[in-house]
């Protein structure tokens, strides 16, 4: 009963999405009439992003205390954290270049977009944007996400000249959480109305596209948590480390199985990393900061997403500039969903917003980031404990000692 109350949420969103598909494939192209229903659940998502990622992240970074600087924890921390995260995705990318997610289905053929100025200028149309108002789209989200930064980064240096404003924004972030709960709760039907029109109107084959994904995402993703941790354990221990890794591992993974959140695993974690031999002064810092900032099992789905979107969509998932980008949105995307609920969905926009996808990219960039969640929580949530172990290792031991 504990294991289907954490997972009720996937379970309701799971029910819609299996009775969406009932609907479209027995009532086919009729089942468009009910396709507004999703067109409204979409909008009232997107309207909400906004003020969501603003909140959030701003919130966030005002409450870091300036004055408990953890120094070379934290430096090391974040290059650990970096660089497992890019790992993780820059192979995800080779294995989905091995596999490759065919066009078996192409829900709209889009257009490439005509390359205008230099590269400066469209790295400065990807950053920034000339007016405050052009902030407010979801189609500027990462120029979006620097101004948040920014505005969190003041908040904090301004101390108790900011306290009020402070205040505010970790009250906004309440609120803001607290609505997007209230969109998840008919998130079944919205979805399941959207998805009854795709398979109403493209027909079963998108279900291979999708088994295909999931086929990756799931033996990449299996391989990555056995070999990938195991080589990060014997780098922070060699073989010792990775006998110490996987015995006191066993718990973590049960919980983060059993609980479906990463932050729930923390307390498992906490013990566990002690057992690994992490100093308190290490592990206090390191896993609950992973539980919000490092996610390799979101960096992988990332990957599987984009280029399942990218064949939908008709377009190549090969180009250096593409995969450059992609390992961007990655660590992106690891950031900005770790303190908010059902985060996924907002790097899914972030996804769109880069690419210039249209709307109709959302659903099955949601319904793949559903049907992966159980081993990205195991990824996500036990991919602290070893990062840990390489933080430990990588540390001088007098910064670890005084930190």
């Amino acid at each position: 009963m504990e294991f289907i109350k954490n997972y009720r949420g996937i379970l309701w969103l799971l029910g819609g999405i299996i009775a969406g598909t009932i609907a479209g494939l027995v009532l086919g192209k009729q089942v468009a009439i009910i396709k507004p229903i999703g067109d409204i659940f979409l909008n009232l998502l997107f309207t909400t992003v906004i003020p969501l990622v603003f909140f959030a992240i701003a919130s966030a970074i005002a409450h870091i205390d300036a004055s408990h600087r953890l120094g070379k924890v934290l430096g090391v921390m974040s290059l650990v954290f970096l660089s497992t995260l890019l790992i993780a995705a820059f192979f995800t990318i080779v294995a989905v270049w091995i596999f490759p997610i065919h066009q078996q289905v192409t829900l709209v053929h889009m257009e490439e977009p005509a390359s205008t100025g230099t590269f400066g200028d469209q790295l400065t149309r990807l950053l920034t944007v000339s007016e405050f108002y052009e902030l407010l789209s979801r189609k500027n989200m990462l120029p979006f996400i620097i101004f948040s930064v920014l505005t969190g980064m003041a908040a904090m240096r301004a101390g108790e000249r900011g306290a009020s404003f402070r205040r505010f924004l970790h009250s906004g972030n309440e609120v803001m959480k607290d609505i997007l709960g209230l969109l998840m709760k008919v998130a079944p039907v919205g979805l399941g109305a959207y998805f009854a029109y795709q398979v109403g109107t493209v027909g079963p084959e998108l279900f291979g596209t999708y088994a295909h994904s999931l086929g990756i995402y799931y033996g990449f993703g299996t391989v990555y948590f056995i070999v990938g941790f195991s080589f990060y354990a014997f780098v922070a221990g060699g073989f010792r480390g990775i006998q110490t890794f996987w015995k006191n591992n066993i718990i973590p993974t049960l919980t983060a199985v059993g609980t479906g959140s990463s932050i729930a695993t923390i307390p498992a974690n906490l013990e566990a990393v002690h057992r690994m031999g992490v100093p308190p002064s290490i592990g206090n810092v390191v896993v609950p900061l992973g539980a919000t900032l490092h996610k390799d099992g979101s960096s992988i789905s990332s990957i599987i997403k984009m280029a399942v979107v990218f064949s939908m969509f008709g377009k190549g998932f090969d180009s250096v500039e593409t995969v450059v980008m992609a390992l961007g949105i990655t660590v992106i995307v690891s950031i900005v969903e770790g303190g908010i609920p059902n985060g996924g969905y907002i790097g899914e926009l972030l996804v769109m917003s880069v690419y210039k996808f249209p709307p109709e990219a959302l659903p099955p960039l949601m319904v793949i980031g559903t049907l992966v969640d159980p081993l990205a929580t195991i990824l996500n949530a036990t991919g602290d404990n070893v990062a840990a172990m390489l933080v430990t290792r990588f540390l001088p031991k007098r910064a670890a000692a005084t930190s």
